[in-house]
């Protein structure tokens, strides 16, 4: 099973070294064809957009480290053109759906590595067929010792390294990515992706996050986070969880069950950071579920970001100077806290033009997120020769906020997904510092 790991992370290098190659090959004959005279603006656009399609598609089509990568960047699938982003998705779909099962002799070989030889012990039953897979891992189905129902994780031997390979060979592209993803500084995308991604590689770590949330929402109203029963390097044992996913919800929910569902996701990666110090860092329609009370079942807590102190008080004063139409105060704020490039402008009707399509939930008591206003949201941000597209690249993500836009940005993605009406000037008032009735203030003070 290791072998064969290393021989597809060979496999998948090879598809990642190929990207910049073509790159490069298309970058020469644009070249040549503005020496002949060819418009600039029409070449550097369809270029652009041919390495978006090669780019999507390879990711698409790979596991490990790449296929996280993807993932990662699958929150901003409404800023990908339609044409490639479609068969994007549907590749990471069906990777996931179709990850190959590790073979029951090899599972009891980690959990002798990881339990002890007398592992079985501690279970009065366990299911050799796995429940669910994902990139670099499965769990299984079993009962403890005392009779409680758990979901066992067991990471596959030799995704550790597989892993690491994978994101050395992405940090070796993030030029390209710069090139499709205006505004977006994919060093230290990276970083944090990597950073995150050693963190899920010890399971330790992943179950003392979970028992943090655990604790924090304890006889929560809204929440429910399993309990972590046991843990050790390369496998996490936690309590089962019998819930209906977002998936089902999305698909044949009531429209009371979608409304509902929104409003909790979106508070719930809002309150976390206030309840927890810790923002869930994996908005992913797996991994958020609701229970016949009413309540929202949380799990895979393997990528998370500590925030002691909350999530930072200038994200919800800006916020607020978008939703009021202050854009010379917000351009100030923006440039305070190194959103706009040094040495780039943005002038208040650009910032107003793109921001205005994400700054709707918040300018409203409840609004309706659903595909045909995200779609529209971000219309003219995946036009390379539009102005939105040419704003953005005057702009960049300051590291401290890349977690943070990610998830809000799955949050949404996954609210439009189940077509809520959701509250969501009420919860960022509630649960984001800094949002307030009297933005200017707050910044003054």
């Amino acid at each position: 099973m290791v072998s064969e790991i290393k021989r597809k992370s060979r496999a998948r290098n090879a598809k990642l070294a190929s990207i910049p190659i073509g790159i490069a090959g298309r970058a020469a004959v644009g070249f040549g064809r503005k020496l002949a005279g060819g418009d600039r603006g029409e070449i550097d656009a369809a270029l652009a957009q041919k390495a978006a399609e090669q780019l999507f598609t390879v990711l698409g089509e790979l596991k490990g480290g790449a296929m996280k990568f993807g993932q990662a960047l699958s929150v901003m699938e409404a800023a990908i053109p339609e044409e490639f982003a479609e068969p994007y998705r549907e590749a990471l779909t069906k990777l996931q759906a179709e990850a190959p099962p590790l073979p029951a002799p090899a599972v009891h070989k980690v959990l002798d590595q990881q339990l002890g030889t007398r592992w079985r012990e501690r279970f009065q039953s366990f299911d050799d067929t796995p429940a669910a897979s994902a990139s670099i891992g499965q769990v299984h189905r079993a009962v403890w010792s005392d009779g409680r129902a758990v979901a066992v994780k067991v990471q596959y031997p030799g995704a550790d390294e597989a892993l690491r390979a994978d994101l050395k060979t992405l940090s070796r592209m993030t030029g390209l990515f710069s090139t499709v993803m205006p505004g977006v500084d994919m060093k230290p995308v990276l970083a944090e992706l990597t950073e995150r991604t050693e963190e899920e590689l010890d399971y330790r770590i992943e179950a003392n996050y979970q028992r943090t949330f655990a604790k924090a929402f304890e006889g929560d109203p809204n929440y429910f986070i399993p309990r972590v029963v046991a843990s050790a390097p390369k496998t996490v044992v936690t309590e089962w969880l019998t819930a209906k996913p977002l998936s089902k919800i999305i698909s044949e929910g009531t429209k009371d069950q979608r409304d509902r569902a929104g409003a909790l996701l979106a508070q719930f990666h809002l309150q976390a950071p206030v309840a927890a110090g810790l923002l869930h860092c994996d908005p992913h329609p797996g991994n958020f579920m609701m229970l016949d009370d009413g309540r929202m079942g949380v799990i895979d807590f393997g990528a998370c970001a500590p925030m002691p102190n909350g999530l930072p008080p200038e994200l919800g004063r800006m916020l607020c100077l978008a939703r009021d139409e202050q854009f010379d105060e917000l351009i100030d704020l923006l440039n305070e806290n190194h959103f706009v490039i040094p040495g780039r402008t943005v002038s208040p009707q650009e910032i107003d033009d793109y921001l205005r399509p994400f700054t709707d939930p918040i300018k409203t008591e409840s609004f309706h997120f659903n595909r045909k206003w995200l779609s529209r949201a971000a219309g003219s941000a995946t036009e390379f020769d539009s102005q939105q597209f040419k704003t953005a690249r005057a702009m960049s993500l300051p590291p401290k906020y890349l977690m943070i836009f990610r998830v809000l940005l799955g949050s949404v993605g996954i609210c439009a997904q189940l077509d809520a009406q959701a509250p969501y000037m009420k919860i960022m008032h509630d649960f984001l510092p800094g949002f307030t009735d009297d933005p200017l203030h707050e910044v003054e003070a």
